[in-house]
């Protein structure tokens, strides 16, 4: 069982792709967002998959940077349905303000041809804060972050043998998740710049997070792996030196700032 990020940048990221990842096990794949374009497709050929075999698709919020990219993947998956050419069906989960915005803007962009396939080939599936599915052979139960800029769900995954992975959405961890960050196996969290450069980035105006607190945060938490993500890209080259250095002051898990298509196994490796 792995996890693939196919981008780790924030928003306005030039040198890398906005944050989103596929999560696989078995020959199953469950892709969670899409970053802010075609790019999406570029970037899952890139980490060696095919684009028709990502079945399950969550979408965290509206936000450009994470939703744009499931627009290509609407598209393709109904034109290649409309074609013949794409066997099976795929799903797309999300909170219901999300599901409705694919509905319209598909309904707008696409050609009537093609949006017969939405709930007809391409399912919307709603959900619902502490919903629990069972999606490539994992119960997932989803949860709402709260935030106050848009709707917005995390998850937390089963991975078997009594671990859990929790990705917490591109914000700060609030404390109505604690129930599912609490002890998690691996905890996926935000971490918009250093803590050493906040006067810089101005992470905390933007309703994000440093370094230094993904860190001490997964430290109070009792996470045991912490993957940090939705970063700058002022120093792409040196991001994965500098973010490791800081957060080992706070933290004393195993800490990950992965690159773009980098795969992490989710096998748990203490130290």
């Amino acid at each position: 069982m792995k996890l693939t990020m196919l981008g780790t940048g924030n928003a306005l990221v030039t040198e890398c792709y906005n944050t989103c990842f596929v999560i696989e096990d078995n020959g199953q794949y469950f892709m969670v967002d899409g970053g802010g374009g075609s790019a999406v497709l570029h970037q899952l050929k890139h980490a060696g998959y095919d684009w028709t075999d990502m079945r399950h698709i969550f979408v965290t919020h509206k936000h450009m940077d994470h939703l744009m990219g499931i627009f290509w993947m609407v598209r393709m998956i109904c034109q290649y349905m409309k074609e013949g050419k794409y066997q099976g069906e795929a799903t797309i989960y999300s909170h219901k303000d999300i599901l409705e915005l694919i509905r319209d803007i598909a309904g707008k962009l696409l050609n009537k041809k093609e949006t017969l396939f939405l709930d007809n080939g391409l399912h919307l599936v709603e959900v619902h804060n502490g919903e629990k599915l069972n999606i490539i052979g994992h119960d997932v139960t989803f949860f709402d972050i709260q935030s106050t800029k848009a709707k917005q769900y995390g998850f937390s995954m089963e991975l078997g043998n009594g671990k859990k992975l929790t990705c917490c959405g591109d914000e700060p961890y609030n404390p109505c998740e604690e129930e599912y960050a609490k002890n998690s196996d691996w905890l996926l969290h935000e971490a918009f710049c250093l803590y050493s450069e906040r006067d810089d980035f101005h992470p905390y105006e933007k309703h994000h997070s440093t370094v230094k607190d993904a860190c001490e945060l997964a430290e109070k938490l009792n996470v045991k792996n912490l993957l940090l993500y939705h970063t700058e890209d002022k120093n792409l080259a040196q991001r994965k030196k500098y973010y490791l250095e800081e957060g080992s002051r706070y933290y004393h898990g195993n800490l990950y700032v992965p690159e773009d298509l980098e795969s992490l196994d989710l096998e748990w490796m203490p130290k």
